[in-house]
């Protein structure tokens, strides 16, 4: 397994595929880089070289006791694209990788930044506070946390049909797509997966989103119950300087699988214009 090592000494798992102009993804809670292995692929296919690595305590990477914040992975996906030095890169993140992606812009600059993309991302803000009346009340997170504590497997049982929307009226959801998620899941470690909703909840990107200088695509899906359109892209738009925003209609949190084609297209349209 290709593997490189950061600055505090932890391990982080990464794929490396084909040749071309560089397009990297950073992964959702609390899945891996494995989630993206439709859009690779298909971008791979199509004369791009596309990187995506596990986030610390997800997948294949090491899971230290600390670190899970969005300092720490903006600094971890920094390191990423400095040891394979590259250049001109689309950053592509989904849900919280969205968030990820957006705190390198802010913290680390976009010299090597060509474009963005956001995913069904945790962006400007997912948590809902005093001066953010439209984001996810506390308790929602509070009650992932506990979840987790309580019974993990079982709560990534139902995390995976809510991410497909599963119980929804006309819903067409294999078996196998089911396990495929639950055991992504079930990979990462239980303290990255705990301390990550923390993250997600609390971690304001406002400031970063104000610097940016580069091109946006922001892509959600209409009826996500995770990242709600409402609380996020709704918002996003406003803000970022330069970006384009793709409502995917009647689609779930999981587009990277119910709407791949549709995705694939909007991706490869992007990275081409």
């Amino acid at each position: 397994m290709a593997m490189f090592q950061v600055r505090d000494g932890t391990r982080l798992y990464y794929k490396d595929w084909g040749k071309g102009r560089p397009v990297v993804f950073a992964h959702g809670w609390p899945l891996n880089s494995d989630m993206w292995e439709n859009q690779m692929m298909f971008l791979a296919s199509q004369g791009y070289r596309v990187i995506a690595h596990d986030r610390r305590g997800f997948g294949r990477s090491d899971q230290p006791w600390d670190g899970y914040d969005h300092d720490s992975f903006s600094d971890d996906l920094a390191e990423l694209i400095e040891h394979l030095d590259l250049r001109d890169v689309t950053l592509v993140g989904y849900a919280m990788g969205g968030g990820e992606v957006t705190r390198y812009v802010g913290r680390h600059g976009s010299d090597r930044v060509r474009s963005v993309v956001l995913i069904g991302a945790t962006t400007p803000k997912l948590g809902q506070s005093e001066d953010y009346p439209s984001g996810v009340p506390q308790i929602v997170f509070d009650n992932v946390r506990s979840g987790l504590l309580a019974d993990r497997a079982e709560f990534v049982r139902g995390f995976a049909r809510l991410f497909f929307g599963a119980d929804r009226d006309g819903a067409d959801i294999s078996e196998g797509s089911l396990m495929h998620v639950q055991q992504l899941a079930l990979m990462a470690s239980l303290k990255a997966s705990h301390d990550s909703v923390t993250a997600c909840a609390e971690t304001d990107y406002r400031e970063d989103i104000a610097g940016f200088d580069v091109p946006v695509l922001i892509v959600h899906g209409e009826l996500d119950a995770f990242v709600p359109f409402d609380a996020t892209a709704r918002q996003a738009i406003a803000l970022f300087p330069n970006a384009r925003l793709e409502i995917y209609e009647g689609a779930p949190h999981g587009l990277l699988f119910t709407h791949k084609e549709r995705l694939n297209a909007d991706l490869l349209g992007f990275l081409n214009g």
